[in-house]
């Protein structure tokens, strides 16, 4: 994206940077309402209706009713009283406001940008404004999974909804950084090993949301063994090779156990060839990079020493925002400056 109007770049360099904050809020209060498992409770979808709470006790009354009649209430929450329904049902409901929120705030600045500057300045703003509606599908998609013959919802639809939020954010922030570049300087080292490492994170958001969707934190509460041993003892080490062993729980927390080490052996071998080659310009950026990966990683940790405690699996979930973020940054660099050459 190329905008040679100063103030239309800085506007619209304000507003990416707005709707990465609110998008991110959104990741977050997504994640908290995975954790207190408040996802179902709403089990209609009301474009327009929904933009409104129950605002009287027969509207509150309905929404109970319509919830009583799933199997997350028939098998496991029969014994839930309308107070404690009303718990589960702001986190949800506060996710979908926050989903129509930023629908008609990214519209908006999006249409009077192109009345300004035109359509195709700002074409790939249009697909990321396609993502978000995609991503309003793929959220009912997930929670109609929940709603006949299971209690909880596809933790693949589950890892779709999540990977696409991700990847929303990734390109606003790619965007925000195309407005705000400033010099260019020679990297010597391949964009494909950025890159490959950005696309190991994303692999390790989906293998995590596999984890969330089937609770698969709250088993093998230990590190840096699984119980008593490395690989976990219910299983057979065949199964790894099974499509099957996605939806097992002990061995999607193996994978996502062993996919961090490898990401942290993958990122010291980058940070190697970035100071062997004393590439100063990206100093900041490995060491962003670096810090959050090994915050990341303890908080990983201690999630599973405490059972996938929600305040620490929230923090978990948000370091990986920071993660990405800051990978993001750093391919950014490699592509600019290589692109420049």
């Amino acid at each position: 994206m190329y905008i040679e109007n100063y103030k239309s770049k800085k506007y619209i360099s304000y507003w990416l940077g707005f709707m990465f904050i609110i998008i991110s809020i959104m990741i977050v209060v997504g994640g908290l309402t995975r954790l207190t498992d408040s996802g179902l409770s709403i089990t209609k979808w009301q474009l327009f209706s929904g933009f409104l709470p129950p605002l009287s006790s027969a509207d509150w009354d309905n929404y109970f009713d319509l919830y009583k009649k799933i199997p997350e209430f028939k098998e496991q929450n029969y014994l839930m009283t309308l107070q404690e329904f009303k718990v589960i049902f702001w986190w949800e409901w506060a996710h979908r406001f926050l989903g129509r929120l930023i629908g008609i705030l990214f519209l908006v600045p999006l249409i009077i940008f192109t009345i300004k500057e035109g359509f195709k300045k700002l074409l790939g703003l249009y697909f990321i404004f396609f993502l978000i509606c995609f991503q309003g599908f793929i959220g009912w998609y997930m929670v109609s999974s929940g709603l006949v013959d299971r209690v909880d919802v596809s933790h693949f639809r589950l890892s779709l909804h999540l990977i696409i939020a991700f990847l929303i954010i990734s390109l606003l922030l790619w965007n925000y950084l195309q407005l705000n570049k400033n010099e260019n300087f020679n990297i010597n080292l391949k964009f494909s090993i950025f890159l490959f490492f950005l696309f190991s994170i994303f692999c390790q958001i989906v293998i995590g949301a596999f984890v969330s969707g089937m609770d698969a934190g709250q088993i093998y509460n230990s590190w840096p063994l699984m119980g008593s041993t490395y690989f976990p003892d219910d299983n057979n080490y065949s199964n790894i090779f099974k499509i099957s062993a996605f939806s097992d729980p002990s061995l999607v927390q193996f994978m996502h156990r062993n996919l961090a080490y490898l990401i942290l052996i993958f990122y010291l071998i980058i940070a190697y060839k970035v100071y062997k080659e004393k590439l100063a310009q990206l100093y900041l950026a490995i060491k962003l990079v670096g810090l959050i990966l090994f915050i990341q990683i303890l908080l990983g940790i201690l999630t599973l020493l405490y059972g996938a405690q929600i305040v620490l699996a929230s923090m978990h979930q948000i370091s990986s925002i920071f993660l990405v973020s800051f990978s993001v940054y750093l391919l950014f660099l490699s592509t600019n400056q290589r692109l420049s050459n």
